[in-house]
């Protein structure tokens, strides 16, 4: 158990586009913590910034100026699936290691294609998998486990291509998206590890190494070989499970269970923090959620709807 005072680490859940729930979160984020502890907290964002709501642009400047307009603060940008996506499309996911195409991740998935009607447009031939999926139109137009429309494609991108003035599928979105938005999407780190962050236990605050990860870590393979793959960016990878799997990444891998490790993602559309394994996802994307974040070491949850007064 440590008594001293620990650094204020905040984890910002799954955006997707909606800029006046981000401005909201942020101000009463600014509220609910002690001016000096703010403005030198750790904030890791931990994906989905695109996508769903209607401003993923303006989502997108203003994460991009937080390290002027907060210097003191240090910033970590996850990857989500979607970004990764969007990235994809634009150009701006780093080519493959060993110097195979991105065309050679669209044979496993080879039977979703008319269902998902991947994008065939300009560009496409040397496109990742999940960028053509990304720009795609899918041909349902109802999703079934969310109860909505989709918003043109498996990934509900239309509101991103509308958000810089272009209409869903088209390529002009790569000429239009800034080169800032561009070096921000391929600059995004799949996995991000720390040490000695306190958490709020039963026992007082414990000091534990912490993994985040937009989705989390699979279970059954091992984590050094996660991680590995994960740093190094590897876009062989037709779907990269730590940032898009559900069921398989949902609960902490058996070996970290062994080393107290905090395992925090977003992605999953829920809320749930069961000892070291949180999940902040509160929003899933839906206008009608809130957009959450969650304080370490006190396990505070935050809301874009709350009202907080100021601490001084």
């Amino acid at each position: 158990m440590s008594t001293t005072k620990h650094r204020v680490l905040i984890c910002i859940g799954d955006i997707h586009g909606y800029i006046t729930k981000l401005q909201n979160l942020w101000s009463n984020l600014q509220s609910r913590i002690p001016p000096s502890d703010f403005h030198h907290a750790r904030v890791i964002f931990l994906g989905d910034y695109c996508d769903r709501g209607p401003d993923t642009r303006k989502v997108l400047d203003f994460l991009i100026n937080l390290p002027s307009n907060y210097p003191n603060q240090s910033h970590v940008f996850l990857a989500g699936n979607h970004d990764f996506a969007f990235a994809a499309f634009v150009g701006a996911l780093p080519s493959p290691a060993d110097g195979s195409e991105f065309r050679d991740t669209w044979d496993e998935f080879k039977a979703s294609e008319e269902r998902e009607g991947w994008y065939k447009g300009y560009g496409y031939e040397k496109m990742h998998l999940q960028g053509r999926r990304w720009a795609g139109k899918i041909v349902a137009r109802f999703n079934v486990a969310k109860g909505i429309e989709y918003q043109g494609s498996i990934y509900d991108a239309g509101t991103t291509f509308e958000s810089y003035g272009v209409t869903h599928g088209s390529p002009d979105l790569m000429k239009v998206v800034p080169k800032a938005h561009k070096k921000f999407l391929a600059d995004l780190v799949w996995i991000h590890e720390e040490d000695d962050v306190g958490i709020e236990t039963e026992n007082g605050v414990e000091l534990c190494k912490l993994i985040a990860v937009h989705g989390g870590l699979e279970r059954g393979k091992e984590v050094g070989e996660q991680i590995k793959y994960l740093k190094a960016k590897d876009t062989r990878i037709p779907k990269v499970e730590p940032l898009s799997g559900r069921k398989s990444v949902w609960d902490i891998p058996e070996e970290l269970r062994k080393t107290a490790t905090i395992v925090v993602s977003g992605h999953h559309g829920k809320l749930h923090m069961d000892g070291l394994r949180l999940i902040i996802d509160e929003g899933g994307g839906l206008p009608q959620n809130p957009l959450a974040a969650i304080l370490l070491p006190s396990n505070t949850i935050v809301r874009d709807t709350d009202t907080h007064q100021i601490i001084t």
